[in-house]
């Protein structure tokens, strides 16, 4: 069992002035891994000190400079790969087609930002009007469990590209994880102070941040109640805020859809990480007239998925991130039932097989109505419900009807009849037909999944301040 007592301010490793010890565990033998001790205000305070200090400088960089620099770090963190991974299996238990994802993207988005950078223009003349984009100042970057080592790069690397420092605040139930990336992006020899990253609570650190006057810009990955209270502390100074939260993402099963295709696509869009996904499409759309062989095959597909210890590739659904989730996603599929949904698979308890461990048995949900709990909150775990409707309209209705907007799914065997209920979608990502990810297009959600995009020329941008000079 190690002690991780490090985090990593002004271009060197020390020891945190908070002394709070967190417990860190296996989720998938609920055994106890090590322990990381927490950053708290003061710590937080220096690291923002640092950005403050190394800011004048940074910002005046060149994007020469700046395109460098992405490469280096992309240089620095991919021969990290494997530690990444092996520390993301032991820590969060994510399946392997997750964790070989994750891996490859963290160093990758360097790169992916330097492509935006070549190709970005920071001034532009209008009318009589000098027009130029300006670093905003330091940014901080409040980042979550599930994607641990992708969200802090992909932060990261928007901010390097505009010319702004950063004080990054990981999750603290990932600590391994960012241990290891924090030792990684030290190799690319940045400026001290260029980027920080403290270890906290978010009570503690992230509140600092959320509220320092000397922060300019929060960039936060999360729930959507942690959003409000950031945004509201943000809101004290102006802060430029980027927020991506969570997701009750439909997936529109429309009549003319190619089963075969539709349903293992929407078994993996909806159960994908384990279900603890902001993006994953939870809600699935049937039409009546198809719904019996709709639900016949969902039932076959789940059914045929493997749930278990990621150290087993053929594993495609891990364990929560610890008790408290599983006891959270117990309490949904109770829930369900007691709205009168009711069970097409799965239900309460550990699959099969498993007596140890915080896994979940893949749940499917019929009998569902729009109006329910369980089709209306995020529950963060491999539970889906299969919503009927009678026709095109409705599904567009019932798609529509959430407090969320990050991302939507269509199935269709007509491209063009696909696009058309897509636009209709209030969604900032429609994904059709299982289309891959594409890094440079925008990424955020409407209403209460956020505000601000990022990825490519619009996360950027989110960076940036235009300043008109008159002559």
């Amino acid at each position: 069992m190690r002690t991780l007592d490090k985090i990593y301010i002004d271009g060197q490793f020390v020891t945190p002035r908070g002394d709070e010890l967190f417990d860190l565990f296996n989720p998938a033998t609920e055994e106890k891994i090590g322990q990381v001790r927490l950053g708290d205000v003061e710590d937080a305070r220096a690291a923002v000190a640092a950005a403050k200090r190394a800011f004048p400088a940074f910002s005046r960089t060149s994007k020469t400079e700046r395109i460098a620099m992405l490469r280096g770090l992309h240089d620095a963190v991919a021969p990290h790969a494997d530690a990444l991974a092996a520390a993301m299996v032991e820590e969060y238990g994510a399946p392997a087609y997750f964790v070989d994802f994750s891996a490859r993207r963290s160093a990758s988005v360097f790169l992916d930002m330097a492509k935006t950078l070549e190709d970005f223009d920071f001034s532009q003349t209008i009318g009589r009007a000098a027009v130029t984009l300006q670093p905003l100042g330091v940014a901080a970057a409040i980042t979550p469990w599930n994607s641990n080592y992708g969200f802090i790069c992909g932060k990261l690397a928007t901010a390097i590209a505009a010319g702004c420092t950063m004080v990054v605040k990981p999750s603290e139930m990932s600590a391994s994880q960012t241990d290891v990336l924090m030792r990684a992006l030290h190799e690319a020899g940045l400026p001290p102070g260029a980027f920080n990253i403290v270890n906290g609570r978010g009570e503690v650190v992230g509140a600092e941040l959320s509220a320092h006057p000397d922060i300019a810009k929060v960039s936060f990955t999360g729930s959507t109640a942690v959003g409000r209270a950031i945004l509201r502390a943000a809101s004290e100074t102006m802060k430029r805020v980027t927020l991506e939260l969570g997701g009750k993402g439909p997936n529109l099963i429309l009549e003319d859809a190619d089963l075969d295709a539709a349903i293992p696509t929407a078994a993996m869009m909806g159960l994908g990480n384990s279900g603890q996904a902001c993006v994953a499409g939870t809600r699935i759309l049937a039409p009546k007239s198809r719904l019996p062989e709709i639900l016949e095959r969902l039932r076959a597909v789940v059914g045929s998925i493997k749930v278990g210890e990621t150290t087993d590739p053929t594993v495609m659904i891990g364990p929560m991130v610890s008790q408290s989730q599983w006891d959270r996603v117990q309490g949904y599929i109770r829930l369900g039932q007691r709205e009168g949904a009711q069970l097409l698979i799965g239900g309460e308890g550990r699959p099969e097989g498993l007596d140890r461990g915080w896994f979940v048995r893949p749940t499917v949900f019929v009998g569902v109505t729009n109006v329910m709990r369980i089709a209306r909150e995020e529950i963060f775990g491999p539970v889906l419900c299969v919503i009927p409707y009678e026709d095109e309209e409705e599904a567009i209705a019932i798609a529509n009807d959430t407090t969320y907007g990050l991302q939507a799914y269509v199935a269709s065997s007509d491209l063009d009849h696909a696009r058309a209920v897509a636009d209709r979608l209030e969604s900032g990502r429609v994904v059709i037909n299982g289309a891959p990810h594409e890094p440079l297009a925008p990424f955020g959600g409407f209403k209460q999944s956020g505000i601000g995009r990022e990825y490519g020329r619009f996360g950027l941008e989110a960076y940036l301040e235009p300043r008109a000079v008159l002559a």
